[in-house]
């Protein structure tokens, strides 16, 4: 069973095979997603990391969380769902 990381407070310079890397040496790496700002397209300093076996999750948040990157202390934690939105549309919400 996989497990989605959180991986936040990255430099905005590192890349998704930057982050893929970084993860590779607790187990495979199922996707490495960051974050981008729709609009400039600039990373917005966090991202995801899914790991293909929990285990290989639980050792990679033990390691990372806290761990000095190029001058970051990175944030690694299980992802959390995302919660749904409500969309607005004038005075009325659907």
């Amino acid at each position: 069973m996989t497990m989605k990381l959180f991986v936040g407070n990255l430099l905005y310079e590192i890349t998704e095979p930057d982050l893929q890397e970084m993860f590779a040496p607790f187990g495979a790496v199922a996707s490495a997603k960051l974050i981008t700002d729709r609009y400039t397209g600039q990373s917005r300093g966090f991202g995801f990391v899914e790991m293909d076996d929990r285990e290989a999750g639980e050792a990679a948040v033990a390691a990372m969380n806290g761990k000095d990157v190029r001058g970051r202390r990175l944030t690694v934690n299980e992802a959390r769902p995302r919660a749904p939105r409500e969309r607005e549309y004038g005075a009325e919400r659907y």
